[in-house]
This record gives C-alpha cells, structure tokens and sequence, in this order.
C-alpha cells in the first residue's frame, strides 16, 4: 500500500510524520512511500533527502491525499483535509477526539478508518509507539531551556573572584514524562530542583535523578494516586486544599516553576493561582506545559509570553515539540513506523487492521463505518505503578542511643552465654584429657574465638583485602602444624595434617581470587 505524509498547514507546526529513515524502514515493510513537496523542510529534510530513500514527492496536497491509501500527520486534520479523506482511507494522525466528534463522526460516514496517536494504550508493548510520551519528552526538556532563555541568572551555582552566585532553585509539577524530562533537564544544568506529583510512588524516580521530592503531610498521600494507565487521577478536595497550601509555602523560594500536570479528557487543574504567582521573586519564570488545555497557572495565556506587574514571566507556549522540530519529525516517525509494523505482520504491504489488538482497537476511533471511541478498556493490564514503599521512620537521638544501648546488651549478653557454655565444656573436658592435650585445646578454642570477632567485624566491602592478611594467618597455621606433625598422638599427629591441607587450600585459593580481583581494576 502507499503511505504518505502532507504537508502540515497548521500555523507554525513544523514537525512532520515521516523522514527519510522512517520511509526507508516502511519500505522494507512492503510499503511505497509519497511525500508532499516541501512537507519536511521545516523540519530539516529536503525534498532530495527523500527522493534519494525511494519516496516519491507530488507538488500538491490534493494529489497527495489521492495517492495515498494510508495518510500519517501530525497534527488533528482541519476541514479542507476531512473533505479530501475517502472511503477505505486510513488516516494516521492526532486527532483529539473528544474535542473533535464531529469530524469523527464524519470520517465513520465516509468509511474511512481513523487512528488516533493519542489514544495508543499505555501498556508496555505500546511503548514504541507511544507519541504522547515522545512529545512530551521533548516538551520537559524544550521548557527547560525557554525558562533559562528567560531567566536573569545562572542555574548552577558559581564562585568567581566577582563574587558568589547562588544556583537557581526550580520546582517541577508533577513528574510523568514531561515533568521527568524537566527534572533531568534541570539537575544536569545545576539547578536545586524540587518534584511534586499527586502519585507517591514516582518519589523514587525523582530521587534518583538528583532531585528533592515534595512530600504532604496528609493522609490521602498514602493512597494510590493513579488512574489506570500510570495517568494522575483526580484528587479530593481537602488534598488539593494541603497541595495548594504547601505551594504557597513553596513559592517565594523558587526562581522557576515548570507545570506539567494534565489528567486525560480534562481540563488542566489549577496548581499556580494568582497569589503564589504574586507571591514569587521579580525574575522569576514560569513554564506551563498545560497551556493548550486551560493551564496550570492562573495567568496562563495559550501561546503567548507574559510578564505580570510584579515581574513574573509566564510562558504558555504550545508548541514545544515543533520548536525542536528535527528530533521531534524523528520520534514522531519512528512512533508512526512501529504502529504500521503492528498493523503490517507479514511485511508484505498490507494492511491487517485487527481490532482484536489491544493496541489497535484503542487508537483507533473510526473503522468499518462505525465510530469506536471510546475503547473498551484493554485484555492486558496497563503499566501499573509500583505500590509505595513506606518510608523508614526517622529515629530521634533517645530513640537511636536506646536502640544502640539494647543492641550492645544483646551482643554482650549472647558472646557472655557463649564463654559461659565453652568454659564449661574446656572444664569437663579437663577432668578426662591429658594436661598437654588441655594445652592445645585451649589455644585452639581461644583463637576460634578470637578470629571469629575479628573477621566477623570486617566489612563487607573489605573482605577482598582481607584475603591477603588470612593467606599469612593460614601460613602461621601450616607452621604450628608442622610442629605438630611429630606428635606421639595419633589424634594430634592427624589434626595437624589436616590443618595443613585446609590452610594450603586457603592460602592458594586466596591468592588465586585476590589476583582475579586486583586484574578487574587493571587497564586492559
């Protein structure tokens, strides 16, 4: 079947569905591939890049949408783009069906099957194709660098002969894949960076990457704060009452705010009111990332750069993704070549659209004439959130000198049992052996002992070099072996051979592993 990609009319939408690399790879597939004139030079690839992968360039979009059987976009399709969609046509594209039902409906008059990238299923063999967390990793990352675009300071912290300047503090609302994205993006460039999601479990993964988790002190916290998916749920009142609060609290500390929060086929929440915006430093800046459906932040203009009277400097940018418009068309292709792969199984050029596929059946949203959204919900599970681990309980100092204190008496109470036991049995063991035996034994016992605290002491990261000190202990033991060899006891005669075989084995066993240890940390 022949795939192809028009040219997006969008106002300032630059990405584009397909690239050269993409086309190559659905070539492979059985597929023929058409491009528009143009629709990728925006983007950074010219029309030669794709006649030079085997794709054919038409001049017009009209005789594009003819040609192909299979049309991939960016961006939802306006009303010239519905009237050019036909029968037994599959259109590959954001399509934003809620917002949208009536070209929806349309496209299922018409018989043509339409699949919506944002509503592939987040389950783990989706991930390939999952546009939404590509764009959004881009998004995190692009917000970033327009809050340092327009930030009067430096993100790390620096001492210079001039003086010392202070790292910016940033905080990051809520922590999927755009707000992590944010959070690696702003620890690399040394920001103090700071984390909030409704999710507790994400604590962790923020953590991890440098930052500092914001955490409630609130009972709801300890519930499970998502929806299925590994999407935030709404949260009640009363949270959204401490979370605002605790925002408060946070806001004339941070230089930057980057929002992110977003709960599917709602409206943004409202995380940053007008007073928190108020409340922040001249200078400041703020990033909504959920500008296109409403915003976080109060003040959030769609599309727009704002500056409040107090110097505050809100970005509403909707169009994060385009900026970065090369790695964006990249992923975006590579996200549209996985799904043809799942809809293409036997690389032959045809398409098998089965809608007994979880993936399949969720994106898509009209097919055989029929509207299918919504879907139902999907055979497999979803990506779920790993349950929260509860955080140890931070001891006081009585707390910690008592647990220290009980643990010493147990210690003591245990090797005092132990001494009590053996000295008994060295007693009982003296009334029936040979005073030179007793001798012997004695030194024995002792120094089973006495070993045994020292080693057991060790840690474990020490082990390894402890090898070298047991390999001349073991040598000291083969020496009083020997002595003993001559002994006119049998029992004596046979310990002491024995002792000499197991500290052999010690000595060049210890050797062998230290040696294989030490050539680990050797350059090659």
């Amino acid at each position: 079947m022949k795939i192809g990609t028009p040219k997006e009319i969008f106002e300032g939408e630059r990405r584009v569905a397909m690239t050269p690399d993409s086309a190559a790879a659905l070539q492979k597939l059985g597929h023929e591939c058409v491009v528009e004139a143009g629709a990728g030079t925006q983007a950074g690839f010219a029309d030669a890049d794709y006649k030079a992968a085997g794709v054919e360039v038409v001049k017009t979009a009209a005789a594009l949408w003819k040609a192909a059987d299979v049309v991939a976009k960016v961006r939802v399709p306006d009303a010239t783009e519905m009237k050019r969609l036909r029968e037994d046509q599959t259109l590959i594209s954001f399509f934003s069906p809620v917002a949208d039902e009536d070209k929806m409906q349309a496209a299922a008059k018409k018989g043509a099957t339409v699949i919506a990238m944002e509503m592939i299923p987040r389950i783990s063999r989706a991930q390939k194709m999952d546009a939404l967390s590509s764009m959004a990793n881009i998004a995190g990352y692009r917000a970033v660098i327009e809050a340092g675009n327009n930030f009067g300071r430096f993100f790390t912290g620096q001492i210079t002969a001039a003086g010392k300047v202070p790292p910016a503090k940033v905080l990051v609302v809520g922590a999927g894949v755009a707000g992590l994205a944010a959070i690696g993006t702003s620890t690399s460039l040394g920001a103090i960076t700071y984390a909030f999601d409704v999710r507790p479990e994400v604590a962790e993964q923020v953590e991890s990457m440098g930052a500092e988790f914001v955490y409630l002190d609130f009972e709801e916290e300890q519930q499970d704060g998502s929806s299925s998916g590994g999407y935030a749920s709404v949260s009640s009142p009363e949270f959204r009452e401490a979370q605002l609060a605790k925002f408060r609290e946070l806001a004339p500390e941070m230089d930057i705010v980057i929002t992110t929060a977003l709960i599917p086929n709602r409206e943004a929440p409202e995380l940053w009111t007008e007073d928190m915006v108020k409340a922040m430093k001249p200078g400041s800046v703020i990033v909504d990332l959920a500008a296109e459906k409403g915003g976080n932040c109060k003040l959030t203009v769609a599309d727009e750069k704002i500056v409040t009277d107090n110097g505050v400097t809100i970005i509403g940018y909707t169009d994060f993704p385009s900026r970065m418009a090369t790695q964006s068309s990249s992923l975006y292709a590579t996200n549209i070549r996985h799904l043809m792969t799942d809809l293409t199984p036997e690389k032959d050029g045809v398409i098998n659209h089965d809608m007994e596929d979880d993936v399949i059946r969720g994106a898509t949203i009209a097919h055989g004439q029929e509207v299918t959204f919504p879907p139902p919900p999907p055979k497999v599970a979803a990506i779920a959130a790993a349950p929260k681990k509860e955080a140890p309980k931070e001891l006081t100092a009585e707390e910690k000198r008592a647990a220290e204190t009980a643990a010493f008496k147990a210690q003591t109470k245990s090797q005092v049992t132990l001494l009590a036991i053996g000295g008994a049995l060295i007693l009982l063991a003296g009334l029936y052996t040979p005073a030179s035996f007793m001798q012997h034994f004695i030194v024995f016992v002792l120094s089973v002992f006495i070993g045994f605290q020292v080693i057991w002491g060790v840690a474990h990261s020490l082990h390894t070099p402890l090898m070298a000190v047991t390999n001349a202990i073991s040598s000291i033991v083969i020496l009083g072996a020997l002595i003993q060899i001559g002994s006119t006891s049998g029992i004596i005669t046979f310990l002491s051979i024995f002792g000499v075989f197991m500290a052999a084995i010690n000595i060049f066993g210890g050797f062998l592993v230290t040696r294989r240890m030490l050539a680990m940390f050797q350059k090659s």
